[in-house]
């Protein structure tokens, strides 16, 4: 099939310059011939097509957080509006979305080469209509049991989900020299949902007479409808953007797989997973503070850090940027404890507050350092390299995710079990202590196998 030629599209196979044919056609509009790392071909041509290719999915990843985060503010409300669920069960229905989301993101990292990243941008954004449908119709039932809430809080799950695919997209359209923050912006926008959930919902439940959380799930339906039409309009697939399941049990036997993931626990994990609970700590442990009025600001502050951090790796080195982000991490958490014991909101919100920026800026570095580890680890097949940094991008996604599910577990058994937030702060922060460990041990180390390399 072939497509209208555009004065910035990029030739093809069948060299008539339009955005389109392959030779076994498939549906959608496909790029052919794609070489980003070319720097003629990036000035020409390849820099117009990959921007109009990003701004979609920096939407579509933003309304996918939402969706995500959704329950991490619904949750406040839930007891002024009739529901008699506990504590614990509130946490359950912040970090079921996270657990469902990290499951789903390896299957959407092969979604992308299977259906092409425009296919899979409209495919998945129209998915969020399930989630913010079934929470319009539920949060209007204080009578609904438990497991059916917990059902219905699990499908936000799948705007967890379009993290992987999206940035495995994007990867593909960057040269590597521009991919940390190219990727940075694509997942800062995605962060930036957080923040703008927390920010908006509050105020649209209460608009009118009365509580309304159903307006909660309403509000994204005409934006996922927009984004879905954005994505089908305006958006393109790569045939080069290639991957299998062999490719990305390739990148699983890699070490640096599996290290580069357990950090991006501590970095992403940590913003996903503060991020989500924020709210509900700030409602328990200081019951007179207004949530709607500071809870974005962290979620705010940190998806804002991402592409900075992403930048400042380009040209300090991923490894660096992700060990001082550890180090304020700490401070952080310190911080917070302190603040707990004096019983100062101010000093824990400004603890939480550098939390969320390191966070934010490590999850630009330590995404930084996967296309620039497998680069260095495979000098000798470039291609290879690409393909199963792809790969990795995807398994560390869903990895990193999980922290979305254990902080505000974490926070739950810490309140039940102590009465307190301040043994599960311990926990985070001797964590961040043997992320830094590791990070230092495995890429800056005198004599380490990269230790030379701006890993």
């Amino acid at each position: 099939m072939t497509l209208e030629a555009r004065p910035d599209a990029v030739t093809t196979r069948d060299g008539s310059g339009a955005v389109g044919t392959v030779e076994a056609p498939r549906r959608g509009r496909w790029i052919d011939v794609w070489d980003p790392e070319d720097a003629t071909f990036w000035a020409t041509k390849g820099r117009a097509v990959a921007r109009r290719n990003l701004w979609p999915s920096i939407f579509a990843e933003f309304l996918g957080f939402s969706v995500w985060q959704l329950w991490s503010i619904v949750v406040v409300s839930m007891p002024k509006a009739g529901f008699s669920y506990s504590t614990n069960q509130l946490f359950w229905l912040v970090a079921l979305p996270s657990l469902v989301g990290a499951t789903l993101r390896l299957p959407y990292t092969f979604a992308v080469p299977r259906f092409g990243g425009r296919n899979w941008t409209i495919v998945s954004a129209l998915l969020l209509l399930v989630p913010t449908a079934g929470l319009s119709y539920f949060t209007t039932r204080p009578d609904t049991p438990f497991w059916l809430m917990a059902l219905v809080a699990a499908t936000a799950g799948v705007g967890g989900g379009n993290f992987a695919s999206s940035m495995t997209n994007i990867s593909f359209f960057y040269p590597e020299k521009e991919k940390g923050f190219a990727l940075g912006i694509n997942a800062a926008g995605g962060n930036l949902g957080v923040a703008v959930v927390q920010l908006l919902v509050p105020v649209v439940i209460v608009l009118g007479a009365g509580l309304s959380l159903n307006r909660a799930g309403l509000l994204w339906i005409p934006l996922i409808v927009l984004a879905a039409v954005l994505a089908w309009k305006v958006m393109a697939n790569l045939s080069v953007a290639t991957s299998s399941f062999l490719t990305s049990i390739a990148a699983a036997k890699r070490p640096h797989t599996w290290i580069i993931s357990f950090l991006y626990i501590g970095t992403f994990g940590s913003f996903i997973g503060f991020g989500a609970a924020f709210p509900l700590l700030i409602t328990t442990t200081f019951p007179d503070i207004t949530v709607s009025h500071i809870a974005f600001l962290g979620a705010l502050v940190g998806s804002v850090a991402r592409p900075f951090g992403g930048k400042l790796a380009d040209k300090l080195g991923g490894a660096r940027v992700t060990v001082c982000a550890f180090v304020v991490m700490g401070l952080g958490i310190v911080a917070a404890i302190v603040s707990l014991n004096a019983g100062s909101f101010a000093a824990f919100l400004v603890s939480f507050l550098f939390l969320f920026v390191a966070s934010g800026a490590g999850n630009g570095s330590t995404y930084r350092m996967i296309p620039a580890v497998f680069r260095l680890t495979t000098p000798d097949d470039p291609g290879r390299a690409r393909r199963e940094a792809a790969a990795c991008i995807g398994i560390a996604s869903a990895v990193g995710a999980y922290g979305g599910f254990l902080v505000p577990r974490g926070f739950a058994m810490s309140t039940s079990s102590y009465g307190s937030l301040i043994p599960a702060l311990y926990v985070f922060c001797g964590f961040y202590v043997v992320c830094l460990t590791v990070t230092y041990f495995c890429y800056l180390r005198k004599g380490g196998p990269l230790s030379r390399e701006r890993v």
